[in-house]
């Protein structure tokens, strides 16, 4: 069901500042893409995109925006593949491999890169290296990593490796992303294999490793597994970046551990069904989210690793509180050698289906 956020009855170009109902003033498009539709339909990840820059875009384009929320990639698709007549959205966020899936499967159209000029403000050298040629089909959103968060004052022993979860000592005291390919490429990586293995003896050995380690957790939650850890529900995480810095702003006793076999690193993009009802205004959010000042917000509200050097830089120079915030934690602002460590989960085609039945067992 997809849910109204903002609707606006002011006209284009209207001089007059716009306000949000949390008391943010908005940006104006810069440059204004001028487009027809009224409405746009968007499928994003629960807690990814701050509320004043959806709400913004209703008040200065003056159009309604309607937002449906999923919480894994296999849930997108899900959506898309079977049920995207009913709900037609206009702008999808697929991550990593999926975006590689929704490409073949012929479910994401081609970018008009002419219709994108704030395409500029992104970091060229960061986004070709982990996008590749899925940017011919995506705009960037964020990326980061997934690794290990943990309470240094009640976790006696800290991990300090993948391997190190399955201790004892962690029984029902672990959150997790709810997420297969996470969840099962850092098994395999525990074991010494290839985070994307298909062969069937090594998943096999993954499927065991993983059922000795359902004990230790307590909880599958990718809307926000933060939560568990700030109410003390959970010790330990196997989270994303962004999480693990909010949890540490509000708690400063939360460290993240970059496990020594290296981290699953995620990139997030932003895309246009094939049979968008709105793709005229999916170019106008593009832009208008592309803005310096408006892609900042982003830093605020969901810090992930953050490819906009506009809005890094207009960060800095207004905001240098939150600027500083993210450029001095290595969660965050991750370190290059980090990236360069990491494991990035890649398309499968048809042997996904083993990872999804293994999924199926060690969950049941």
């Amino acid at each position: 069901m997809l849910l109204p956020v903002a609707a606006c009855a002011a006209r284009p170009g209207n001089s007059a500042a716009h306000v949000t109902s949390t008391g943010f003033v908005c940006p104006e498009p810069s440059p204004r893409v001028e487009f027809e539709s009224k409405e746009i339909n968007i499928f994003t990840w629960t807690e990814y995109v701050p509320s004043d820059i959806v709400e913004c875009f209703g008040l200065v384009y003056g159009v309604k925006v309607n937002v449906d929320y999923f919480s894994s990639n296999e849930e997108l698709h899900t959506k898309m593949a079977f049920g995207e007549s009913v709900n037609p959205y206009d702008v999808i966020h697929p991550s990593d491999y999926m975006i590689d899936v929704l490409i073949r499967e012929g479910i994401l159209q081609k970018m008009d890169q002419s219709k994108l000029p704030n395409i500029k403000n992104l970091d060229a050298a960061l986004v070709t290296t982990a996008y590749g040629n899925s940017a011919d089909y995506i705009v960037p959103y964020q990326m980061g990593t997934q690794a290990i968060v943990y309470n240094t004052t009640t976790v006696e022993n800290p991990p300090t490796s993948w391997a190190d979860l399955w201790s004892p000592e962690y029984k029902k005291r672990i959150v997790a992303v709810d997420d297969s390919r996470v969840i099962i490429g850092m098994a395999l990586l525990s074991l010494g294999y290839d985070v994307n293995s298909t062969d069937q003896a090594q998943l096999e050995q993954a499927k065991q490793k993983l059922i000795e380690l359902m004990p230790n957790i307590r909880v599958f939650d990718s809307d926000s597994p933060k939560n568990p850890l700030l109410t003390g529900e959970v010790d330990l995480g196997i989270v994303w970046n962004g999480e693990a810095f909010l949890a540490k702003q509000e708690n400063p006793d939360f460290e993240y551990v970059f496990p020594s076999e290296g981290s699953i690193i995620f990139y997030d993009g932003m895309g246009v069904p094939a049979n968008a009802p709105h793709p005229d205004a999916s170019y106008a959010w593009f832009n208008y989210l592309l803005q310096g000042d408006v892609f900042w917000l982003t830093l605020v509200d969901y810090p992930y690793t953050n490819p906009n050097a506009a809005a890094l830089e207009f960060a800095k120079a207004n905001h240098a509180d939150v600027y500083n915030a993210y450029a001095s934690s290595p969660i965050t602002n991750t370190p290059a050698d980090i990236f360069a460590k990491g494991h990035n989960i890649k398309d499968l085609g048809d042997a996904l289906v083993l990872y999804d039945q293994i999924w199926t067992e060690i969950k049941r």
